[in-house]
């Protein structure tokens, strides 16, 4: 039988979000764009593509599947100019298609304009079926499609004010790259749920979803664009502006905790720092008689150095991840038990065997994933098996901008951390608090969304449990 990965073992993690990319005034923009998605590969896997500019059009590639995948020289050679904005997308509003491949460029009374678009707009739909009645017509199944269309339909004859008029009519999350044949545009929401930051390389402005893009291309970071600022780009330079409504900054605390790459440079803090962080408040929180600290690779890593660095008690790499898993398999007539796990991780017997582990990862989803590595770990011949999470118990889906599973499916939702620890068959399960997690990102209580662990909810959406894939649906 054909072994679906992505839909077994990938279904208990939370899904990445879009990676957004943007230059200007480089004569090798699109290659320059082509490198720094490939920084930011890990934040979506469905598609991937490219707008350049040269002055007096737009050019477009894009393509399902992986950046090396979507592009070869024979395509960067077509996008052509000195400005160009990337992306890569995994689907939060909208199927996983080709016509919802960003970045989106149209044609209007405004001229040309592409998009790439990071987050998930709450009233989307709500607009859409409006704009719909009124007569628009509708290519993708995308919310970021009616972002361009509140722009075309605007009275301002000025693109940034314009795009100032579209986004009034928004609630939710949103940072976005805009490329016309002679700018380009950045903007983050008023609460800048998603990251975005601007950097420099020779003399060229760039706009990025994580500094560790910039590292791969060579550009020095600059800085953040503050919630509710559009930054132009032109040939005159940077101009900064802001959107009217100053809201109350809700930063996503889950970039830190799972997205954002270790080596990236995020809200103002390095991420591997604050990983490290909320290792050692989990060590201080859930004390636990041990031998060896384990982490689950790659998410466990960081708060597990953290962890051992506190408790002294000594961290090694137990169990192996194999980097080069496909998205699916065929698995043999035989059933193999815990399969899917074994394809992605395998103990070191060596290390293991008779020892007190505490098993160390970044969240608990459904927690089947979590139950079949214990079960690895402990059949690998370990004594104890206590598992310690980095995070609070994480009970509510996220709509803006992450792909969650329904809070149906949520295991804290509607179970106890003792019933979680024997479903899981762990000796003893500890979450971090979430003033663990505060605390570990310098007391930043007021700067962040908290809704996946605290069910409040910053900006009011359409209705609960509701997929975020099928947000623009048609009713089936």
């Amino acid at each position: 039988m054909q072994f679906d990965y992505l839909s077994d073992l990938s279904r208990d993690k939370f899904k990445e979000e879009c990676g957004v990319f943007g230059i200007f005034g480089h004569r090798e923009a699109a290659n320059i764009t082509y490198l720094g998605l490939y920084g930011l590969q890990h934040r979506g896997q469905e598609s991937a593509g490219i707008v350049s500019s040269d002055a007096l059009k737009l050019h477009r590639e894009v393509g399902m599947g992986y950046v090396a995948e979507v592009f070869q020289k024979a395509n960067l050679k077509r996008l052509r100019g000195e400005a160009a904005i990337g992306h890569v997308r995994y689907s939060t509003a909208g199927e996983s298609k080709i016509t919802n491949a960003q970045p989106i460029k149209i044609s209007c009374n405004k001229g040309e304009i592409a998009l790439s678009h990071n987050g998930n707009l709450v009233n989307g739909g709500v607009i859409k079926s409006e704009l719909e009645r009124d007569g628009s017509i509708f290519q993708s199944t995308s919310d970021t499609e009616v972002i361009l269309h509140l722009i075309a339909r605007s009275k301002e004859k000025d693109l940034v004010d314009a795009i100032v008029d579209a986004l009034n009519q928004l609630t939710g999350a949103f940072s976005l790259a805009f490329l016309t044949k002679d700018k380009m545009i950045a903007v983050r929401d008023p609460r800048g749920f998603r990251p975005l930051s601007i950097g420099k390389l020779d003399g060229s402005y760039v706009v990025a979803s994580e500094s560790c893009a910039f590292d791969l291309i060579g550009a020095q970071f600059q800085r953040d664009i503050e919630p509710g600022e559009i930054v132009v780009f032109n040939s005159n330079g940077m101009k900064s502006y802001r959107l009217p409504h100053r809201l109350e900054a809700t930063q996503c605390i889950f970039e830190y905790i799972y997205f954002a790459r270790p080596d990236s440079f995020l809200f103002g803090r390095t991420v591997n720092i604050v990983r490290k962080r909320l290792g050692v408040e989990m060590a201080r929180e859930t004390e636990v008689d041990a031998d060896l600290i384990v982490p689950v690779p790659d998410s466990g890593v960081c708060a597990a150095s953290g962890f051992s660095e506190h408790s002294g008690i000594p961290m090694e790499f137990a169990l192996i991840r194999n980097h080069y898993v496909g998205r699916t398999f065929i698995e043999p007539k035989q059933a193999i038990r815990h399969f899917g796990v074994k394809v992605k991780l395998n103990p070191v017997r060596e290390l293991l065997k008779g020892k007190r582990v505490i098993l160390i990862d970044d969240s608990i989803v459904r927690g089947t994933t979590s139950r079949k590595i214990v079960s690895m770990v402990r059949e690998a011949g370990a004594k104890e098996v206590h598992l310690r999470i980095s995070c609070a118990p994480t009970k509510s889906p996220c709509y803006y901008g992450i792909d969650t599973p329904l809070r149906s499916e949520l295991i804290a939702s509607s179970h106890t951390i003792p019933e979680i620890c024997r479903y899981v068959r762990a000796d003893s399960l500890g979450y971090l608090s979430l003033d663990g997690m505060f605390r570990a990102v310098e007391n930043g209580k007021n700067e962040f969304c908290t809704a996946c662990y605290t069910c409040k909810y910053p900006v009011d959406f359409p209705q609960e449990d509701v997929s975020q894939l099928l947000l623009f649906e048609k009713p089936r």
